[in-house]
């Protein structure tokens, strides 16, 4: 199916969708269409690298305007279903509303970068622990952290409390900005995945992603919603989330779950350092911290 989007409908899809995609991958988009061989599956790589951009593209997609049975999780499907027109125009839109000044561009690298990093690491160890929907890992991987710079335009203070969280050793990151700030960037961040029509366990998974241990303790938790918080929690760590976040050199989370989750997806140490040594071969992620 692939009817083109009215400008209403348009504006209707981008109601409620703050976070800004990337300056860069913006530009990247605009070339790509100038180029008279360009393909959907070059546009959707690209799209697949931003957070904002792809949201923007599942909640399309996921609407009831194309009134799907099934909800979609692949940034590529949802691009070929859209089609040309619609996508292009989508994304001519949200470079009209996604403007931000070199300040905000600044302070917002660190998420993009993380984001996109975790994504394709999720991806690769969603495949390596036979986990067959690599597509959902990559969708957690990209939007479990969205939560984050809609917080960080909302509170000035919040790059310093995220700081503060990520150096406690004790408490978790969500627990320090619920003290801080009487909510946190992981129920921000479901809201916004149900916002973006995303599934439902993929919402939770958003939800509960700093609270990882009690869910993979747990008999009543859904067990596809367990093995996608492993794999984020394995991505995580191996991306130094913790230190690109939360400019921090020790994962205290890490520390307290690495034995329930390397458990859950039955991989040994050396299982899990192999894992580690082909995501900083690819070029993932470069491990200065965890080697």
């Amino acid at each position: 199916m692939s009817e083109e989007l009215t400008g209403e409908q348009i504006k209707k899809v981008l109601n409620g969708i703050s976070i800004p995609p990337q300056p860069q991958i913006m530009v990247d988009l605009q070339m790509e269409q100038m180029d008279p061989n360009f393909s959907l599956d070059s546009i959707a790589k690209l799209i697949s690298q931003d957070v904002g951009l792809a949201g923007s593209i599942l909640k399309t997609v996921n609407s009831t305007f194309y009134g799907l049975s099934n909800k979609i999780t692949s940034i590529n499907q949802a691009v070929n279903l859209m089609g040309v027109k619609s996508v292009v125009n989508l994304v001519n839109a949200l470079s009209i509303k996604g403007e931000l000044s070199d300040e905000e561009i600044v302070t917002m690298g660190k998420f993009w970068d993380s984001a996109m990093e975790i994504a394709q690491a999720a991806s690769f160890i969603a495949k390596q622990v036979g986990y067959g929907q690599a597509d959902e890992a990559y969708t957690l991987g990209l939007f479990h952290n969205c939560g984050i710079p809609l917080l960080m335009m909302r509170f000035k203070d919040y790059p310093a409390i995220m700081l503060e969280a990520y150096a406690n050793p004790d408490q978790s990151v969500t627990d320090i900005e619920n003290t801080k700030l009487n909510t946190n960037h992981a129920v921000v961040g479901y809201y916004v995945a149900k916002s973006w029509n995303l599934p439902s366990y993929l919402c939770s998974a958003i939800h509960q992603h700093h609270n990882a241990e009690k869910v993979l303790s747990s008999n009543d938790a859904d067990g596809q919603k367990k093995t996608l918080l492993a794999i984020l929690k394995m991505a995580e760590h191996i991306c130094g989330n913790c230190r690109i976040i939360g400019n921090q050199d020790q994962d205290y989370e890490w520390a307290r779950i690495e034995d329930h989750v390397l458990l859950y997806v039955g991989l040994s140490q050396y299982d899990f350092g192999t894992l580690k040594q082909q995501i900083y071969d690819m070029g993932i992620s470069t491990g200065s911290y965890y080697g």
